[in-house]
């Protein structure tokens, strides 16, 4: 997306009615481009400056059906994704596909719809990747699976879609949501996970809009096939806290 100018220019967002997504979708359209959100049910509460489209993403004739009433599309940003808290053990092989087809397949099916519209204008993807695809992720481990998949999938689709399209991942760590405290717990609980990053906190959904507004923009125009970590330092090692060299007894 033009840095310069704009408007003018279509972003589509999927999932993009709370949490990480809006936060995305709200600053796209703090740039003057028109928003359009996809995802099965609309916001609660209405994002300034954005459309919103129903479509279950994993439904691949609804997604192409999406794509074709657009008359252009500069950037997507395939961020529709999640995941509940499951062992690997403690549920059946179906259900943890199902988070595969949400979490990398949704993405593929997206990207495949949106590619004659973005190579037309030489467009940008932005996959919202995260960490727990780069790291062995217990009680997540087909989201794990599926966002290491995604990683891959964008750095391929990079080279062979080039020099048409640029396809780039934003690599998440821990962002604070309204989902938070399902994984984290109440305030005590976020806050002590916050400790634990460099940054000493949770990212915002506003920061990783603005991370995704670079990558989509002309200040990011040599840049595709790439992984931005958008981690806060990331996670400190745990054997450095439990080693007793340099400690006092």
């Amino acid at each position: 997306m033009d840095k310069t100018d704009p408007s003018g220019r279509t972003v589509v967002v999927t999932g993009g009615t709370r949490g990480v997504g809006a936060g995305i979708a709200e600053a796209f359209a703090r740039t003057g481009a028109r928003v359009v959100v996809c995802a099965r049910r609309p916001p609660e509460v209405p994002l300034e400056g954005c459309e919103f489209i129903a479509v279950d993403l994993r439904d691949a004739d609804a997604v192409r059906e999406l794509f074709a009433r657009l008359d252009r599309v500069d950037v997507l940003v395939n961020n529709a994704g999640g995941t509940p808290y499951r062992l690997l053990g403690e549920s059946d092989a179906e259900r943890h596909a199902r988070v595969i087809e949400l979490n990398l397949t949704a993405p593929l099916t997206a990207s495949l719809a949106a590619r004659e519209r973005l190579a037309a204008v030489r467009g940008s993807i932005v996959m919202i990747g995260s960490v727990s695809g780069t790291r062995p992720s217990p009680g997540t481990a087909a989201y794990g699976a599926a966002k290491a998949g995604l990683e891959n999938l964008a750095r391929t689709m990079a080279v062979e879609w080039a020099p048409e399209i640029r396809v780039n991942t934003l690599v998440l760590g821990m962002v604070r949501t309204e989902l938070s405290a399902l994984h984290y717990g109440d305030e005590d609980g976020v806050a002590a996970v916050g400790a634990t990053v460099p940054l000493g906190r949770l990212a915002e959904p506003r920061e990783i809009g603005e991370a995704a507004v670079f990558l989509a923009s002309d200040a990011a125009s040599y840049i595709t096939g790439s992984s931005l970590l958008v981690h806060g330092g990331g996670e400190r090692p745990a054997f450095l806290d439990a080693a007793t060299v340099n400690k006092e007894a």
